[in-house]
């Protein structure tokens, strides 16, 4: 019979163990945040780097003025050695994403790129007093200027996951400019 009990004992010692365990785990999956949600995404400040760019690059250097408050830029660099390439990322008001990209790179490669594979479609729209082209493509759809419009060499696409009337009001709101560096 001595042999029973510590069966018993043993059984009774691990099914209080498995009932701890499960209580703890019960309090932690009350007790920590287990929110489905996507991260707020932080909003960056990018005039420092604008500047930077302005100064630094061989083309005028576009950034969008006057856009409403819930286009929230989310990313920003530029690469004076990787062909004075800039960027500027936005999370738009409906959750999409636009983006500014302008480099000298050879134009194909750089709207490839930029672009992530979308194919000219051959359709010019004028927006702010230049000609873009529409490029439309499985990620990403785009605009894209060529340095005919003034750019100094340069290309600018504005690309992303938002619909053309995103990326036409981004197009549209983009300032090209240029500092002199002092």
């Amino acid at each position: 019979m001595a042999g029973t009990n510590g069966k018993q004992k043993t059984a009774r010692d691990m099914i209080l163990s498995l009932g701890v365990i499960v209580l703890v785990g019960l309090v932690i999956w009350l007790f920590i945040p287990h929110d489905d949600k996507e991260p707020e995404l932080q909003r960056v400040d990018y005039r420092v780097e604008l500047l930077t760019a302005r100064r630094a690059a061989a083309y005028p250097v576009a950034a969008p003025e006057g856009l409403p408050k819930e286009w929230k830029p989310t990313s920003v660099r530029f690469r004076g050695d990787d062909f004075d390439a800039w960027h500027l990322g936005f999370h738009a008001p409906d959750g999409e994403y636009v983006t500014i990209e302008q480099s000298t790179q050879k134009p194909s490669t750089f709207v490839d790129e930029a672009s992530q594979g979308a194919q000219k479609t051959g359709t010019t729209e004028e927006i702010g007093g230049r000609t873009w082209t529409r490029y439309e493509g499985g990620r990403y759809d785009a605009l894209v200027l060529h340095d005919t419009d003034g750019t100094k060499g340069a290309t600018t696409v504005v690309a992303g996951t938002g619909s053309f009337e995103q990326l036409t009001k981004m197009a549209a709101a983009l300032k090209m400019e240029r500092t002199s560096a002092q």
